[in-house]
């Protein structure tokens, strides 16, 4: 008999969809990553909580857990961001345990807007909640949202070592190769500090020298 885990008064989900994603990203990912992201539905489940929200645990855990699957050496591609390696793998994962339309739709599109200020907090809640984790565990946007108590649970169950730094190294190994899949984002930000020949792209030079003539 399986006894239901719980983590700051959150249950993670026990299902068999919920247990072999979560066997795929520990195979897959870095401990890290695996950590990073076990956090990332944690912390957006509290503060849906919080919040008032009603949102699918499920969706939310598989939106946590694949949303960066795409800096892993398994999934990462480099014709595209790295969002979208997570989102289409969620995709496929989902329609093979028979789970396609919304609901998949939900998921896919929290991985894919998950570094894209504002606009997702303004969607389904599953969608909206992947970003509120990811902010509180990457950028601390939202941490006294979360009681001391709540955090010191989380960080004991999935601890985070000199994250800051690991997981800025993480970022550079997973889009260094697909530079240019970070025009107008934040990951931007990480190849200007950690390649040293990145060039960031400029919007405005776009404009300036596309193809019409005024």
């Amino acid at each position: 008999m399986t006894t239901t885990e719980t983590i700051a008064g959150i249950q993670i989900p026990d299902s068999t969809l919920a247990r072999e994603a979560t066997d795929l990203v520990r195979d897959a990912a870095s401990p890290l990553l695996f950590h990073h992201s076990r956090r990332v539905y944690l912390w957006g489940a509290l503060r849906g909580r919080e919040q008032g929200l009603t949102f699918d645990p499920e969706l939310l855990y598989i939106g946590a857990l694949f949303h960066d699957l795409g800096l892993t050496p398994r999934y990462r591609r480099t014709d595209q961001r790295f969002e979208l390696d997570g989102a289409d793998e969620a995709r496929r994962f989902l329609a093979a345990h028979g789970i396609t339309g919304h609901p998949a739709d939900r998921v896919w599109t929290g991985i894919a807007l998950h570094t894209t200020p504002e606009i997702p907090l303004h969607m389904a809640p599953e969608i909206a909640l992947v970003t509120r984790g990811v902010e509180l565990d990457v950028l601390g946007l939202g941490y006294h949202a979360v009681s001391d108590d709540e955090r010191a649970a989380v960080v004991a169950a999935h601890p985070r070592p000199d994250f800051k730094n690991r997981i800025l190294a993480a970022f550079t190994e997973g889009i260094r190769e697909r530079p240019e899949t970070t025009f107008g984002n934040v990951k931007a930000d990480v190849l200007e500090h950690f390649v040293p020949d990145f060039v960031r792209g400029d919007f405005v030079e776009v404009i300036k020298n596309s193809d019409w003539s005024e």
